[in-house]
């Protein structure tokens, strides 16, 4: 295998299922840095604290990977080729110019070029989607199933993108394209024994990686899941760089995980065709 990338982080495991994390990071090279208009709102639609939520994954014998690179950078789960995911409504583009909310991201006329924007896919996005295909491919050697989990958080008001307040769990499948009925309503499950609301196929129906790696008639099922951030910290009404982000609580977040821990186990067992 290629030598992985400092910024890349892959614990692999044997079971057969892989949890990737795109949006966790919060690094920003100094070349990039130079043209934004604040790291602060750089930085601000990280997945916060999910690596935190998520800790318990390599002792469930699953490969993790998750990027330290900031998805202002370039964000790693959007086409490359710049295809919207939600036509017709606001979302981000694969090097992000504005936040959630509207916000540039960059000073006056310095927004990434075609030529910087391919740099950048070069150098993270390829890499990244090499690493996801590798994994894939050296499970697939020894299961007849592999599951590839993609873990996300967002903050559960964002007027630009969605009306209203999220549900807690937003499971994705692609409206059933990216993986069996079986999974998704395994995952469902999960999330149903909580007092957690929950949505499947709703605002968020899985990001690119869901969507291009899904291929259940090969073995490859991908589901996303997205949560809303009040379930594990606090979110102000109105977000400023002394108070975003808020804390990790993790009284709060200590049943969250014991349902995500369900979740992903409900994963292995589907993977390995096992009874729920």
């Amino acid at each position: 295998m290629t030598e992985t990338p400092a910024w890349l982080s892959l614990t692999r495991g044997d079971a057969p299922l892989i949890v990737s994390m795109p949006h966790t990071g919060g690094e920003i090279p100094a070349a990039t840095q130079a043209p934004l208009a604040s790291p602060w709102l750089a930085r601000k639609d990280a997945d916060w604290w999910i690596d935190r939520l998520y800790d318990f994954v390599p002792a469930l014998g699953a490969t993790l990977m998750r990027t330290a690179i900031s998805r202002t950078v370039i964000d790693v789960n959007r086409d490359p080729d710049g295809k919207s995911l939600y036509p017709g409504q606001n979302t981000t583009e694969l090097c992000p110019t504005t936040t959630f909310d509207g916000e540039p991201l960059y000073r006056c006329a310095l927004e990434p070029d075609v030529g910087e924007i391919a740099s950048r896919r070069a150098r993270y996005f390829d890499p990244y989607h090499a690493a996801i295909q590798a994994e894939i491919a050296r499970l697939r050697q020894v299961h007849t199933r592999v599951v590839l989990f993609d873990a996300h958080s967002i903050r559960s008001r964002i007027p630009r993108l969605f009306d209203g307040e999220l549900p807690h769990f937003n499971i994705g499948s692609n409206s059933g394209a990216s993986c069996a009925g079986k999974l998704t309503a395994a995952v469902d499950a999960a999330c149903a024994g909580t007092a957690l609301s929950r949505v499947t196929n709703g605002r968020f129906k899985g990001g690119y990686t869901t969507r291009h790696y899904g291929d259940p008639g090969h073995g490859v099922h991908a589901v996303q899941l997205e949560l809303a951030m009040r379930a594990y910290m606090d979110e102000p009404d109105t977000l400023f760089a002394d108070n975003w982000p808020s804390p990790y609580e993790p009284r709060r977040a200590e049943s969250l995980r014991a349902t995500l821990k369900d979740v992903l186990q409900s994963c292995i067992r589907f993977a390995r065709g096992e009874k729920p």
